[in-house]
């Protein structure tokens, strides 16, 4: 099947890839990410789904924009393509910032989420990271770039905290490569949105179908913090990942996706 993209009209203009019929899945990067993250993923759901991963606002194809950004943006802009794209309701496939967006798009707008995998992400959409580590997230994503340094100056040391002690090379250069992507003016607004955004949830008020992922490496979302989500949210079903850290679906591609497509098909069973 050959990947399709398309862009989505308006401020800013937002592209997005898409492959495959069937009940819609929408794949959201994180933030040192695009949607190409996400391929091997759309590929292999494109038998049973109609696939879909973007660029959000500011990154990879899609535009970047004027002023600040609020972190409830992204997920209006996930409304707009849904919009567009004339698809009531999704399910949700979230990475770190992408679970965050997925949250919030599932709090306010509940009638468009139809199930949520969140992978390596914190739960709600307030900060949970105690300051002094919010404040280390910060330093070591914005601070190089504000002291001078290029995305390709930083990109292999935050690799490096990302992928898992006994990484595949291959694996490596790939998140070198989407870090060299960003578009630097809009992931500083993306960092500073992330830290300030403070919209607290109740996890247990979810009522759709919850898929955790965690990568047992991962240090910045380590697998405890999945298997707290797990305890709050109603029916969630948790699966930690072997030999993963933080990008667990670029890691581990192939045990992803049998959890993945497990997930769909329990989905496609469930009656809304």
């Amino acid at each position: 099947m050959e990947i399709r993209t398309n862009f989505i009209p308006g401020v800013p203009r937002i592209a997005y890839d898409e492959v495959g019929e069937g009940l819609p899945v929408l794949f959201l990067h994180g933030i040192g990410g695009n949607r190409t993250n996400w391929d091997e993923q759309i590929l292999a759901c494109a038998p049973i789904n109609r696939a879909i991963s973007w660029d959000a606002r500011g990154y990879g194809r899609s535009e970047d924009y004027e002023g600040p950004l609020n972190f409830a943006d992204f997920a209006d802009d996930v409304v707009r393509l849904l919009d567009y794209l004339k698809i009531d309701s999704i399910t949700l496939v979230g990475l770190s910032m992408g679970g965050r967006i997925s949250q919030d798009l599932y709090f306010r707008y509940p009638e468009r989420v139809r199930a949520m995998v969140l992978c390596d992400t914190f739960p709600g959409t307030s900060p949970t990271l105690p300051q002094e580590k919010m404040e280390e997230f910060i330093k070591l994503r914005k601070g190089p770039l504000m002291a001078g340094k290029s995305l390709r100056e930083m990109a292999e040391p935050l690799a490096l905290t990302l992928i898992s002690k006994n990484g595949e090379p291959e694996h490596f250069q790939r998140l070198v490569a989407s870090i060299e992507a960003l578009h630097k003016e809009s992931y500083i607004k993306t960092i500073e949105a992330t830290a300030r955004y403070n919209r607290p949830v109740d996890l247990s008020k979810i009522v759709v179908p919850v898929q955790l992922i965690f990568g047992a490496e991962d240090t910045l979302t380590p697998p405890e913090i999945g298997r707290k989500m797990q305890q709050v949210i109603p029916g969630a079903e948790l699966a930690i990942v072997d030999g993963a850290g933080h990008l667990v679906n670029i890691e581990r591609g192939a045990e992803f996706n049998v959890i993945l497509k497990r997930f769909l098909r329990r989905v496609a069973r469930t009656k809304v």
